[in-house]
């Protein structure tokens, strides 16, 4: 047995974890878990339990990771649900092709990407990651291998489902066009969370990338100031002349930092610290640039740079909340942001985007309106009672939780949260009426 836990290093339970090179080997292994069942896990960036299952088997599947087929005139790639999107971003980017969607990590499979149906800062453009999946193979609960294309219930309830329809085995997405391999970035700062949301509102069809990260410690008059980043993947003649990008504009550069210590020192993130934190980014923002040259990994993915980032919340981990509410939903988020303000949680990964249209994923998360997510450590005093409180809010508005992210929501909150919760239930019980394919986050919640 191993010890697996989630991103958020916050309930790690043991399993068998089998690593699968062939799909023959991996449909064996479903074949033989055992009575506690198995669940496919890629890079283990889930947050909390959604790819643990205590004492039964835990299916890596980073071992098929090849990358079948590109069609550089078509724009569509064929490829193993263990290919990470790094290493698309590293064969594709070359050929002018982009991944259609990517979260703030690129070390996601793209297995994790469909079963979570991540979004990105282009959600209100682009949609999830299943809207750009044209077809999957599925390792089902009797150890065969299904075809599921898009628009049958079946893919409907694999994306987003968290593993628990099957083991996604391949997948075959269209993706995005690029000239460059930068990111052409308008940064603004607002001055609180109306100044934000009417900025956001205004003005985000203008931009195919957008983003905001919030103060959640600032209050009074400035509650919710932000600093707005808003992009679009940058044409070749925006490149300076004579320079290294625009010799080999689609060159994939990334930077690397040292790697977060094993642990950090109790009370270094404290209110205090952070608040400091807080002040010092949004003071060193511009009040408006335009145009600025970025690599998409510091875009997309600046945390990627500093391996092991999670390690600096300390020992106990922390908790990863994100909530979505629906257009005319606003007083709901403003209420809950004065409410985690006030209550000063000491957070500095805290970021506000809008989605736009839903997919059509019995469980997917994205819903017309706003989602607000924050990083808190978990040792944090009466945090659970606090983010049952903001739960009930959230269901109350016609929102939800993002179930890539949770390891506390209460069961009893998940139908009202996600209306096709009983579709999902039923599916499943005659696809696998055994329960092969299970988690830690299926058992708590009864899915």
């Amino acid at each position: 047995m191993s010890t697996v836990t989630g991103w958020g290093r916050t309930a790690p339970t043991a399993a068998r974890l089998v690593r699968p090179r062939t799909y023959e080997e991996a449909a064996e292994a479903v074949r033989r878990c055992g009575t506690r069942g198995s669940i496919p896990r890629g890079l283990g960036r889930a947050y909390g339990d959604a790819a643990q299952n205590a004492g039964g088997a835990v299916l890596d599947m980073t071992g098929l990771d090849r990358v079948h087929a590109i069609d550089a005139d078509d724009g569509t790639v064929w490829c193993d649900a263990g290919v990470s999107l790094h290493r698309l971003m590293e064969v594709l980017l070359p050929l002018g092709w982009f991944v259609p969607v990517t979260p703030g990590t690129r070390y996601v499979t793209v297995g994790g990407a469909i079963g979570a149906d991540i979004h990105g800062k282009n959600h209100h453009v682009s949609g999830s990651f299943s809207r750009h999946v044209l077809a999957l193979e599925l390792l089902t609960a009797d150890g065969g291998i299904r075809t599921v294309s898009r628009g049958t219930p079946l893919f409907d309830a694999t994306a987003g489902g968290m593993g628990l329809t099957g083991a996604i085995l391949t997948a075959t997405l269209r993706l995005q066009p690029v000239e460059t391999s930068l990111m052409s970035v308008d940064t603004e700062r607002a001055s609180d969370l109306d100044d934000l949301m009417a900025r956001l509102a205004a003005t985000d069809h203008h931009y195919r990338y957008s983003v905001a990260w919030i103060d959640l410690l600032a209050r009074g008059a400035a509650t919710g100031r932000a600093v707005l980043t808003r992009g679009d993947h940058a044409p070749v003649e925006a490149l300076p002349s004579g320079t290294r990008a625009r010799r080999d504009p689609l060159a994939f550069r990334t930077s690397r930092l040292p790697a977060a210590p094993a642990f950090v020192p109790e009370g270094l993130l404290s209110r205090t610290t952070v608040g400091l934190f807080n002040e010092l980014w949004y003071r060193k923002a511009p009040r408006a640039r335009t145009g600025q040259l970025q690599r998409i990994s510091a875009f997309f993915h600046p945390l990627d740079g500093v391996p092991h980032w999670n390690r600096v919340y300390g020992r106990g981990g922390f908790v990863q909340y994100q909530f979505v509410v629906g257009d005319g939903r606003e007083d709901t988020l403003r209420r809950i942001v004065r409410r985690i303000s006030q209550r000063r949680c000491p957070s500095f990964l805290a970021v506000l985007k809008r989605f736009g249209q839903a997919d059509p994923g019995w469980l997917s998360f994205p819903v017309p309106g706003w989602t607000l997510a924050l990083d808190i450590p978990a040792g944090l005093p009466g945090l659970g009672a606090f983010l049952d409180e903001l739960d009930e809010e959230v269901a109350a508005a016609g929102g939800r939780v993002y179930l890539a992210k949770d390891s506390r929501l209460r069961p009893e909150l998940l139908a009202v949260m996600y209306p096709r919760l009983d579709d999902f239930r039923a599916l499943r019980a005659e696809l696998d009426p055994r329960g092969v394919f299970t988690s830690d986050l299926s058992r708590r919640l009864n899915l």
